[in-house]
């Protein structure tokens, strides 16, 4: 534990705690980012990438602030007014571009969810409203590339044209797909191009085929539900593995890229809340991409697992409120190249944070 005098007064910031020692360790980093300009405030952080440059990008829910945050707009007071839905900041924590919302020739996404910057510096969004079947691609300056799937048109977990409120997405850069969980609607993994946006493939729980008729029961104990319940986040390793987060299951389960399951690690598991535990998953920056760290907003902590073993080791966070240190209700997790940990709050969280990587334990 480490006290540092912030703004005139004492902050306590709670490093990783952990079961073994051999361990990375976090601090937050209660400074960044600075405040942002043009008096501008964040709604729903649901999204976070990084970019080649370590830049952090933001996907944020600015439709969705109260009246009193959105007065400067107004012209009722001095502050304050949304910013714009996608932020860019560099690596001191200050907003280098701004852009994204409603526009000609793609369709946005009535609710934001998921954002991804992938190998080509192209910025992925992805949308969780209940209409939203939709993926767009714009460039990292905000003009638009591509859209996959097209809004109101979900014909459920096995359409091959449309996708279902998907949540998380990741490219691939070794095959130039795009892996998507597909979602609060859907339950599946769907694949597509990532130039041309044609579908490739497809797969449920433990590579079965989808069934949106199968029930939601969870299950807290032996083997896992044959379905997946809300498919939230995603990556694939260096290695080519896709690690899928069954959110409200508490587990993330690993495939091959053709959709061949592999393991799966339970998060959690006890934990009886409705959202769920595996939240999404984030590698750390070492070669062989030794752990993963998996936020989990229903415990106030960011889980970190060895991914070889696909086990649990430990943990950091774990305090709940606003603080420095503090989760309210974290959503989405990305790493930079250093290993610093960048994590979106959703619902009255509404922060992007940074826990900085203090190396092994």
């Amino acid at each position: 534990m480490k006290i540092i005098n912030f703004a005139g007064s004492f902050v306590m910031l709670s490093a990783v705690v952990v079961a073994q020692s051999g361990l990375p360790r976090f601090e937050p980093e209660p400074l960044w980012p600075k405040p942002l300009p043009n008096n501008w405030m964040l709604g729903q952080v649901s999204g976070t990438a990084v970019d080649s440059r370590d830049h952090v990008w933001v996907l944020h829910r600015s439709r969705g602030l109260e009246d009193h945050d959105k007065y400067g707009a107004d012209g009722k007071a001095d502050c304050c007014a949304p910013a714009p839905p996608v932020l860019e900041f560099d690596q001191a924590g200050n907003v280098v571009s701004s852009w994204g919302g409603p526009g000609q020739g793609y369709e946005w996404p009535d609710v934001e969810h998921g954002i991804w910057v992938d190998h080509k510096d192209n910025v992925w969004i992805t949308g969780s409203g209940d209409k939203d079947a939709q993926i767009l691609k714009f460039t990292k300056a905000g003009k638009f590339l591509l859209q996959v799937g097209h809004k109101g048109q979900s014909k459920g977990s096995n359409d091959t044209a449309n996708l279902g409120r998907p949540a998380g997405i990741a490219i691939h850069p070794a095959t130039n797909e795009a892996f998507v969980a597909d979602g609060y609607g859907n339950r599946r993994v769907f694949v597509f191009d990532a130039d041309t946006g044609a579908y490739k493939r497809h797969w449920g729980a433990y590579g079965n085929k989808p069934d949106d008729a199968a029930p939601r029961t969870r299950v807290y104990e032996g083997q896992g539900p044959p379905q997946f319940n809300l498919v939230h986040g995603i990556r694939v390793s260096s290695d080519g593995l896709v690690y899928v987060g069954d959110r409200v299951n508490n587990r993330i389960q690993t495939f091959r890229l053709d959709g061949t399951f592999v393991k799966e690690v339970f998060i959690a598991r006890k934990t009886s809340g409705a959202e769920g535990t595996g939240f999404d998953v984030a590698f750390s920056p070492d070669k062989g991409q030794r752990f993963f760290y998996v936020p989990d907003g229903s415990n106030k902590k960011v889980h970190i697992v060895d991914r070889q073993k696909m086990e649990v080791v430990g943990f950091f966070g774990g305090h709940g409120g606003h603080g420095a240190g503090d989760f309210y209700h974290i959503h989405s997790a990305v790493t930079d190249s250093k290993g610093n940990v960048y994590l979106g709050e959703v619902n009255n969280g509404r922060r992007v944070l940074r826990w900085n990587y203090k190396g092994m334990r």
